[in-house]
Order: structure tokens, then sequence, then C-alpha cells
């Protein structure tokens, strides 16, 4: 079976880093715990919240892996206490969050239950360049010769 681009156009170039994100976030197993939401907190800020009930700071660590937010949970066992019946579940997690370049995670902090982690997007700046513009070929003597430029200066 072949594979199908989505970025198969030649009107796309360079958009090779977004189609391998697309394919490991196809790949992710998605469990649905914990459950998070994702909101926008100011002109730049977002935050992402998940509720991690039950879990200390020292259960929860918050990590950037290459381009990843990952949070992991894991909850120590507690020997001493004898459970009559157990309906919490005290099972470790992990939760990925792909992150879009320049995206930086600004602080992470834990409020009952719900554990807050803050990213700043920075805002795109607008850039434009001129390329200039060289004649390809020149005739001299009768015989076509070809400027090649090695280097465009803007």
């Amino acid at each position: 079976m072949t594979r199908v681009s989505l970025f198969n156009s030649p009107l796309l170039l360079g958009f090779e880093q977004f189609e391998r994100t697309l394919d490991r976030i196809g790949k992710v197993p998605n469990d649905g715990y914990p459950p998070y939401n994702i909101e926008q907190i100011g002109d730049d800020q977002l935050r992402i919240t998940l509720a991690v009930a039950g879990f200390s700071d020292a259960d929860l660590s918050v990590q950037i892996e290459d381009n990843q937010l990952v949070v992991r949970g894991k909850q120590s066992d507690e020997k001493e206490r004898v459970f009559l019946h157990r309906g919490i579940a005290a099972r470790q997690f992990q939760r990925a969050f792909v992150l879009a370049e320049g995206i930086e995670v600004t602080g992470a902090s834990l409020d009952n239950g719900l554990l807050n982690v803050d990213l700043r997007r920075p805002l795109p700046e607008t850039k434009v360049r001129t390329i200039a513009i060289k004649p390809a070929a020149s005739k001299a003597n009768g015989k076509t010769t070809i400027d090649v430029a090695s280097d465009v200066n803007a």
C-alpha cells in the first residue's frame, strides 16, 4: 500500500517537519486519562490544565523532550493503608503534547487537584524580503552564456 502525503503539492515546499509531526501525533495512544483543557489566557499565552486529583507535586513531572511537553504522574503505594473498597485508581500516566516551534513553557503549578502548565506563544513577526532578479541567459558573440548567481543578497 502506498502512503499518500498531505503535503504532496509543489506549492507546499519545506513542510516535511509538519508531516513527521502529524505522523507522530497519529501514533500516540490516547486513553483519555487524565482529562485536560487547553485555554487561551492572553494574546500570546496558553494554559494546559490536567485533572490530577490524588497526585502531589512530588508524584508529577513536567518535561520538554524534543518538541513535546510530557507530563508524567506516578503515585507511590501506601502499604500501611488497608482498603475495604478501592474505587479510586492509583495508576501512573503519561500525557504528551506536541509543541509548535517557538512555544515556551513558562511555569507549572498544582492547585486543588489541577495541574496548570503555562505556555507562551510568541507573536509572529512579519518578514518581507526582496529577492533580486538577474537575467538567466545573455547572448554574446552569437553564443548563449548562463550567469549563475551563487548567493542572493536581500
